[in-house]
């Protein structure tokens, strides 16, 4: 092996989306512009629902949480590249580029199990509603939540620990606006076998669960909403449904195709499928909450009409 290939990575390079200067200028932009959006549009649902006691309910109580998490994924990725760019610097050092891993597959993960979750309490609330609030207490609300982030972070640190075994020679050229986990595992020297491995196993488990859950919660739910006697029936117990199904094909669709399969067949075209996980909809899942959803636009007047006063 020659001396160039052995020397050790100390920092990464972030080439983008497009590679082309020009092109980066209006991609930053307009990632700037839409993490602005992200950001405002999640804190408005949090305020609306921390203000409207009447919202102070299992469902909306997930949601605040989704969109918490939703500002967090957006942060862990977007700002830097906006920063990379008025610097006019291209470079992350590897500890910011473990964080950076760290953090995306912590934030991500919680959001599927907060989609979980969620499809969770929907299933009690239209086939269980004699007992919902007997079943949907406080306390379990909050270890579901709470139970969510102690495996997505406990998961996060496994594959960051594994990727931190990993050595990185010359190559340091990251194509992507931030650090992908598997766009980096494709520039190591060294065996990524167990990193694939643990992917397709402990990662496919972590990735199942909620995804299973979701899917069980929803066969459950069109099997008890098809036996109602009457349309009106069935569309008002859709209606608390959509959003959230909206939602779940926009993630599960990007992320499925990405994350499911070897670090060796990722593209460049699965760099869109995760700008659409890690950008797109956390912006717009304030839109597809609010829009469809009586309460959440109610409160959402109340609490602008209450901040202008």
């Amino acid at each position: 092996m020659g001396r160039d290939n052995q020397t050790r990575v100390t920092e990464f390079l972030l080439l983008g989306l497009s590679g082309q200067s020009e092109q980066e200028e209006v991609l930053s932009g307009l990632f700037l512009c839409m993490y602005l959006i992200t950001i405002i549009g999640n804190l408005l649902i949090v305020l609306a629902i921390g203000c409207d006691r009447h919202l102070h309910t299992p469902m909306y109580f997930f949601l605040a949480n989704l969109s918490c998490v939703d500002i967090c994924v957006s942060s862990v990725t977007i700002p830097k590249m906006v920063v990379n760019h008025i610097l006019g610097s291209q470079s992350i050092s590897y500890a910011e580029c473990m964080t950076q891993i760290y953090f995306f597959i912590t934030f991500t993960n919680m959001d599927g199990f907060l989609l979980s979750v969620m499809a969770y309490d929907r299933y009690n609330a239209i086939c269980c509603p004699l007992h919902y609030t007997m079943i949907m207490r406080p306390k379990l609300c909050v270890l579901l939540v709470a139970a969510s982030w102690v495996v997505t972070n406990l998961h996060a640190l496994l594959h960051t620990l594994l990727m931190g075994t990993l050595t990185f020679c010359s190559n340091n050229a990251v194509h992507h606006f931030f650090c992908d986990p598997y766009t980096v595992l494709k520039l190591s020297c060294s065996n990524t076998f167990i990193n694939d491995l643990m992917v397709l196993t402990e990662g496919g488990l972590i990735f199942m669960t909620p995804f299973t859950c979701i899917i069980v919660s929803y066969a459950f739910i069109f099997s008890n909403v098809l036996k109602l006697p009457s349309a009106h029936g069935v569309r008002k117990a859709l209606s608390t449904c959509g959003s959230h199904l909206t939602v779940v094909s926009l993630f599960y669709g990007a992320i499925l195709g990405v994350y499911m399969r070897p670090s060796s067949s990722y593209s460049v075209q699965d760099v869109v499928a995760t700008v659409i996980f890690t950008a797109v909809t956390p912006l717009v899942n304030p839109f597809i909450y609010s829009l469809r959803n009586r309460d959440m636009k109610r409160a959402l007047r109340k609490l602008i009409s209450d901040s202008i006063v």
